[in-house]
């Protein structure tokens, strides 16, 4: 009985006791009492973007928010159409310090997206507005203050096409996109391609879908769309490059003929014939070294023949030794000058007073490159 009673006594004081050991519970205040104040740019300040320079920036600040409670902020800077009220912002960006700090920069190609997005066309001008969007927990609160940008768009895409190709019955692979021609991508934007066209239509893609971006050349110009181009006549071999970040054709031009030029004699020794995929193959060319006094000289490069006149393919090396022992890169090929001897590659010693092989590669699976076969 007695220890029934010492029992009774521990259980009473422990219920007696809960209530003293429950915590007790706050609830989180998030509410952020003001987003702080724009100051960068100015209010209706005019910019003229310069997507195609990666160094051209935009630096927008604003106040620090203050929160009820203090604890961390953090920020987006929204984008809207002039009339939009940043319900549904056509563009939101993270600031710098991964949200933290008041700031954040932005380049000039991402601006031209964002104008793009709030209807400013190609070489337009128009307004777009922005504000900041501070943040603590779960609460978001866009601030009261909104300022107004004026931007100016060059010509060009808002968004070039990362890769480029031509379809259509006037290309080599026909009609089916899934086998379009691959462009040579020379920097962000820009592109070439060395193909030939027959009589047909032909349009260029980003992708090889049919879901993918459409473009074509009007004149001088590229412009976004599913029109075709239609190719007349008999089928030639062409240069073609263009620009989108410019949204321009920079070169069109047929190309005659390939010709091995031999610095020495200062002329063509051979000329090569234009296969398909980009590729030129030559017959049997005879090879003679050029008899100087102090030796025989065996420098050689190619001339494009064009309408406007001769382009020259070469070595990036203004002077080059033998081939012999040299890795890939040495036939690696060139835009060059049309200097004589400068940037020239030297026949291997066996082919002097033989005959040789060339094949000249300038698809856009690889470096342009060429092989000499000695026969």
């Amino acid at each position: 009985m007695k220890n029934l009673k010492i029992t009774f006594v521990f259980l009473a004081l422990a219920m007696f006791a809960l209530p003293s050991c429950k915590k007790e519970e706050k609830e989180l205040n998030e509410n952020i009492n003001s987003v702080g104040s724009l100051t960068l740019p100015q209010n209706q300040q005019s910019i003229k973007l310069t997507p195609s320079n990666a160094l051209a920036t935009q630096q927008f600040k604003w106040t620090t928010a203050s929160a009820e409670e203090g604890g961390l902020v953090l920020y987006e800077v929204a984008f809207d159409k002039e009339s939009g009220d940043f319900t549904k912002p056509v563009y939101k960006v993270v600031s710098d310090g991964a949200g933290v700090l008041p700031q954040v920069t932005i380049t000039h190609k991402d601006l031209t997206k964002i104008a793009a997005l709030c209807g400013i066309n190609s070489s337009g001008t128009g307004n777009i507005k922005w504000t900041v969007i501070a943040s603590k927990a779960t609460l978001k609160k866009t601030g009261s203050d909104s300022r107004i940008l004026q931007l100016e768009r060059p010509a060009g895409f808002a968004e070039a096409p990362a890769n480029l190709f031509i379809t259509g019955t006037a290309t080599e692979a026909g009609a089916e996109i899934t086998k379009a021609i691959k462009f040579k991508k020379l920097e962000d934007g820009v592109f070439e391609i060395y193909t030939s066209l027959k009589p047909g239509t032909y349009q260029l893609t980003d992708q090889t879908t049919q879901a993918a971006r459409k473009f074509y050349p009007e004149g001088t110009t590229l412009k976004e769309g599913t029109n075709t181009i239609n190719v007349t006549g008999t089928a030639k071999v062409y240069y073609l490059k263009y620009d989108f970040n410019v949204a321009s054709v920079l070169d069109a031009v047929e190309v005659q003929g390939l010709g091995l030029y031999m610095s020495a004699y200062g002329n063509e020794i051979g000329q090569l014939t234009y296969a398909s995929n980009c590729t030129w193959q030559s017959g049997s060319i005879p090879v003679v070294f050029y008899p100087f006094s102090w030796g025989r000289d065996e420098r050689y490069k190619f001339a494009l023949h064009t309408p406007a006149g001769l382009r020259y393919l070469g070595s990036s090396n203004v002077n080059n030794s033998s081939p012999v022992g040299q890795g890939a890169s040495y036939s690696y090929l060139y835009a060059v000058s049309n200097d004589q001897w400068n940037n020239t590659y030297k026949f291997d010693p066996a082919a002097d007073n033989k005959n040789v092989q060339v094949v000249v590669n300038l698809n856009a699976d690889g470096p342009y490159t060429h092989q000499v076969s000695i026969r």
